[in-house]
């Protein structure tokens, strides 16, 4: 009894951490239901551990621990591929902005950027 109050009480904050608003918010609406969805299936799984070996079973797989586990894996996957396309995107940004900023260099010789040593400006 005392777990199932623990977990879930730890299922909401993540919960509550995860839905905040944040100043990059791409799709807010679709990740606050799915979230949201989320939150109410892992409390409803730890309050009745059967119904997900229902749900198991019903799908043709074994254990609810196994359907879990492999819905955890399907989400790693998502994960890796969302956040390799975040970094992809970022390169590209990264890569236009250092083009940009050596096209701008070059354009006004007369003002020549400050040289920076990697230890920082406090050591000049």
């Amino acid at each position: 009894m005392w777990i199932q109050i623990v977990l879930i009480a730890g299922v909401v904050a993540i919960g509550a951490v995860f839905m905040r608003r944040t100043g990059a918010d791409n799709h807010l609406a679709i990740r606050r239901l799915l979230f949201g969805a989320f939150v109410l299936v892992a409390i409803v799984s730890i309050l009745f551990p059967q119904w997900l070996t229902w749900v198991a079973n019903l799908v043709g797989v074994g254990r609810g621990t196994d359907l879990l586990l492999y819905a955890l894996v399907l989400m790693f996957l998502v994960f890796v591929y969302t956040q390799s396309r975040r970094n992809a995107a970022h390169q590209r940004r990264l890569t236009l902005l250092a083009r940009k900023l050596a096209l701008l260099q070059a354009s006004s010789p007369t003002e020549q950027p400050h040289d920076v040593d990697a230890d920082g400006p406090e050591n000049r």
